[in-house]
């Protein structure tokens, strides 16, 4: 036996027009509160359902909205999914910034394999937390345990893994904090597409430029040897490209013999992020 549901909760009259109202039977009909994403023109109007009340009463049963606007529904279509609307709260990223005392962002880090990505990526948040500033960690490997573990490291299946750490990364900045994002992401054009999900200054990529000599002699994880020896196919350095940036934020270079320590790394990239505002006092 199916439970019956509950009745819908009315909003106060501070919130109205934030809350939607869900098959919510009224005069035989059903009303819902759509709105335009952020970004358009359109303003949040209300829509009857095919099956409201032919004489339209249903939309003015919503508090402090015409029923003159019932006629136009306004939602999106985003890929696959249809008939979605964007839910703008009270609360938002400038509200939460102010509570934490930083601006988020995201710092993308990119490089070879055995470059020093996750390294830097574990010192800089381990700086930032000591001084006071939250931060989160994105770390390739780690999310092909369980966000990404559906994906191969074919070049769709890396595109998509990519666009999903960059989705993740922005909603980590628009919470407050400093999203660290720790990858290969090899291709520019995946990066750039990141890049373009933040407001501009927001995605701060750093390059670690270290050459493939290094990386190879480091080899931390053995797989340069299993690429080497053809048992891993499509191995970035070796038989896939690396797409260095080419307008990158910061470059931390390391030469034969001669690499900085992470902490010095993390120093660097702390140094911006305060020149820059993102860390507050």
């Amino acid at each position: 036996m199916l439970a019956r549901a509950p009745p819908p909760r009315p909003c106060s009259s501070a919130v109205s027009g934030a809350c939607i109202a869900r098959g919510h039977p009224r005069a035989g009909g059903v009303v819902k509160l759509v709105a335009a994403r952020p970004g358009t023109t359109t303003t949040t109007v209300v829509a009857a359902a095919a099956e409201a009340a032919s004489n339209g009463s249903a939309a003015a049963a919503v508090a402090g909205i015409s029923s003159s606007s019932s006629s136009a529904l306004v939602t999106s279509t985003v890929g696959k999914s249809t008939n979605i609307l964007w839910h703008e709260c009270a609360i938002g990223q400038k509200e939460r910034q102010g509570l934490l005392n930083q601006k988020g962002c995201v710092v993308w880090i990119t490089g070879l394999s055995g470059s020093g990505k996750s390294t830097l990526a574990c010192a800089l948040s381990r700086e930032l937390h000591g001084r006071g500033h939250l931060t989160y960690v994105l770390d390739g490997d780690n999310l092909r345990h369980g966000l990404n573990r559906d994906l191969s490291f074919g070049a769709e299946d890396r595109a998509e893994n990519i666009r999903r750490v960059g989705e993740v990364a922005k909603l980590f900045a628009d919470a407050g904090l400093v999203c660290i994002a720790s990858l290969i992401s090899p291709y520019r054009s995946d990066r750039s597409a990141c890049r373009d999900l933040l407001p501009k200054h927001s995605f701060i990529e750093v390059f670690l430029d270290v050459p493939l000599q290094v990386c190879e002699a480091r080899d931390p994880k053995g797989l340069y040897k299993l690429a080497r020896a053809g048992k891993i196919k499509g191995f970035t350095g070796i038989d896939d490209p690396y797409e260095p940036p080419s307008d990158c934020e910061i470059v931390i270079r390391c030469k034969v013999g001669d690499c900085p320590s992470p902490e010095s790394m993390a120093g660097h990239v702390v140094s911006y992020l305060e020149t820059n505002g993102f860390l507050q006092d």
